[in-house]
């Protein structure tokens, strides 16, 4: 049981997990996903006076894991601010490929993909750290659940145009928008458009366990490109031949056709070791707030207050 109350919040563009921890035991929260178009620290400072409206608990510590975490809005200080009234005494901010690794790994070396609406990998070796992606829907998330989203309207358009293969993810996307020649301007006006996409990677999932070839082709490509990522980043961290720990964790990897597909497209190396999470991305956050001053991943912290 921890001897301080923290307030944690694990903030992705789906949804925000909120973990109060106190001597007296613990409240887990959910409230809407990071509005990207939005200033970010004043979105934050909201769910934290809703958190403790909901609990009348008093933090001495807010800790945020957030997704596409900038170095604009990394500013401990600033969201420490803007909680200036609640009682809390200090703030620490880390982008949420730190607090996914904390959570999945803690202290062991290895990689952790963190797959949801987007997807970064975080590689921590014993001397280094190592980012792969996390560059956004626009210019990066590869295999993420946005980019099988994406895949899944293009390979529907292209049934549609009879550029492509019939499908059964056209049926899916049409229960959405049934012509699908104006889907295109509906999804466009949509403020919700990266949450729309994103949310047909369940149906592609679905889909590729029941045999769909077109949705299965979209799984293995998504599960290579998570793999690439993976290998990518432990071999900037590497230096001698010890195992690395891989961990994969998020909404994407739900899919037991992408599960296996990321483990093939690993190829059996004897230097990898697939293992499960020890925690969530929360439980992450939480640790963020005691992370020791010699770990890897301080570096990458942002502290502010006296907590």
């Amino acid at each position: 049981m921890t001897t301080r109350s923290v307030l944690a919040i694990d903030a992705g563009q789906t949804g925000m997990k909120v973990r109060l921890e106190t001597p007296d035991g613990r409240d887990d929260l959910v409230f809407r996903g990071i509005d990207t178009h939005e200033p970010l620290l004043p979105q934050l400072a909201d769910v934290v006076r809703s958190s403790l409206a909901q609990t009348r608990a008093h933090p001495d510590l807010l800790a945020a894991g957030i997704s596409g975490l900038t170095d604009r809005d990394a500013d401990a200080g600033a969201l420490l601010s803007l909680v200036a009234d609640t009682g809390i005494r200090g703030a620490t901010l880390a982008h949420d490929s730190t607090t996914s690794f904390l959570g999945a790994l803690g202290d062991r070396h290895g990689a952790v993909v963190a797959a949801g609406t987007g997807v970064v990998t975080l590689a921590v070796g014993p001397h280094a750290t190592s980012r792969v992606d996390g560059w956004g829907y626009i210019m990066g998330d590869a295999g993420s659940g946005y980019w099988i989203g994406r895949e899944a309207l293009d390979a529907v358009m292209r049934a549609y145009d009879g550029r492509g293969p019939e499908t059964a993810l056209t049926d899916v996307v049409r229960a959405t928008w049934p012509d699908l020649s104006q889907a295109y301007m509906a999804l466009q006006a949509d403020e919700e458009r990266v949450r729309v996409v994103a949310s047909f990677a369940a149906h592609v999932a679905l889909l590729a366990d029941h045999g769909d070839a077109v949705a299965s082709g979209i799984t293995t490509r998504a599960a290579r490109e998570l793999a690439t990522s993976v290998t990518t980043a432990i071999g900037r961290v590497r230096d001698d031949d010890e195992t690395f720990a891989v961990c994969a964790v998020g909404g994407v990897f739900r899919s037991v056709a992408l599960r296996a597909a990321f483990a093939e497209a690993l190829g059996g190396r004897e230097d990898l070791e697939i293992v499960a999470p020890l925690g969530a991305g929360i439980d992450g956050v939480v640790a963020l707030a005691g992370l020791g001053a010699g770990h890897p991943l301080t570096a990458a912290v942002q502290r502010a207050g006296t907590a």
